[in-house]
């Protein structure tokens, strides 16, 4: 494995709801691939303007609770001047302000250094869009 930089790009089939979709295990996979043990960073980016990338606790409610929180910051209705798409879409193109579209881990020995309860999560709220793509990029 050379020492330069590799990407893949993910499918993700979110479907017509909001999702927190875990994707630790798929740039787990990724890293055991290209990474062999070795130190650098792996960038995780979503090129779509409705979409962000979360560091957090899956499995206990957390996911949920960030949908809750975006629902109460960002509410479907009519206020959003962006107005194509299901009612309150615009709120979909204002969630990457707040959930950036990347996140840059470090990666040690081939693995990422995420914190005990860290997973590294797409945030889809745009039920209408029901495939995305995720680029996972390694830089050794």
């Amino acid at each position: 494995m050379s020492d330069a930089f590799t990407t893949r790009t993910l499918r993700i089939v979110t479907g017509n709801r909001e999702v927190v979709h875990d994707l630790t295990d798929a740039c787990a996979s990724f890293l055991r691939e290209v990474a062999a043990g070795r130190d650098g960073l792996l960038n995780v980016f979503t090129p779509h303007a409705t979409t962000g990338v979360a560091l957090l606790e899956t499995g206990s409610g957390s996911d949920d609770d960030l949908l809750a929180a975006l629902h109460t910051l960002l509410p479907a209705d009519d206020r959003w001047q962006h107005r194509h798409g299901s009612p309150g879409h615009g709120r979909d193109h204002v969630l990457p302000a707040l959930v950036p579209p990347h996140a840059t881990l470090p990666v040690v020995d081939g693995r990422m250094a995420l914190g005990t309860w860290q997973s590294v999560c797409l945030v889809d709220t745009n039920r209408d869009n029901p495939e995305r793509q995720v680029r996972l990029s390694f830089l050794g």
